[in-house]
């Protein structure tokens, strides 16, 4: 499960297990629910202060809990909706955020990373992809609402249509992700870029984001439903 440490005035919310590196952080709801606990204390903070999420080990987040997802069935549209609900948060997030891919972001951990202000990328390994494509998974409103107003209109194209795998480079030329890291300095590197932007923690901030974000965030708003979401097969 997720948990939170404190480095100054940046908070680091941790994806996966304390001392667990093989985890690939999947959105179970319970998981879900821990996250948004953790945001809950962050948020109930004073003064200055930035969030930084990372993981440890192969995966940042590998998305969807789809052992869960096929297990519950009948309750797929209010899990996906769930699901839009952490992305809403960071959206419009009081503090300055950044994402710390230490390792592979897929799907919705994609999303979720690209939900942040800005992300700091793994030099050496590891990939951004929305794999959705090859899964015969289409994108929800939200998801596709989210994608769309962050990324540009080619940059969706080849990722949404392809699940072009893209390591950190190709992800900074493309605007997925913002700069790099060798793996031993990347928490470092995102906790400094999050410190500097702390004083920023303001109650304009979140109006600012949510201004920023108004299409997206009135796509992730939508009710999944049978009507404008099928799964193939």
């Amino acid at each position: 499960m997720p948990y939170l440490e404190r480095d100054g005035d940046v908070f680091v919310l941790y994806l996966g297990n304390e001392g667990q590196t093989d985890s690939e952080n999947r959105f179970h709801p319970d998981w879900i629910d821990e996250f948004h606990g953790l945001l809950d204390k962050v948020e109930a903070s004073e003064g200055p202060g930035a969030l930084v999420t990372t993981a440890s080990g192969k995966f940042y987040s590998n998305g969807l809990d789809t052992d869960y997802l096929f297990g519950n069935w009948d309750a797929r549209y209010g899990y996906l909706d769930r699901v839009h609900s952490l992305y809403t948060r960071l959206l419009q997030f009081p503090l300055p955020t950044v994402a710390a891919l230490n390792g592979h972001a897929f799907g919705a951990g994609a999303m979720l990373a690209t939900s942040h202000d800005f992300r700091v990328m793994r030099a050496d390994r590891g990939f951004w992809c929305l794999p959705e494509v090859h899964l015969g998974m289409p994108f929800t409103v939200g998801m596709n609402a989210l994608l769309t107003e962050r990324l540009t209109n080619q940059v969706c194209v080849q990722a949404m249509t392809t699940g072009y795998r893209y390591p950190a480079d190709e992800a900074i030329a493309a605007g997925i992700v913002d700069a790099k890291a060798d793996a031993d300095a990347l928490l470092a590197s995102a906790v400094a870029r999050a410190a500097a932007l702390a004083g920023n923690r303001k109650p304009n901030l979140p109006i600012i984001k949510s201004a920023l974000h108004a299409t997206a965030l009135a796509g992730l708003a939508v009710p999944t439903t049978p009507e404008n979401l099928a799964f193939a097969g």
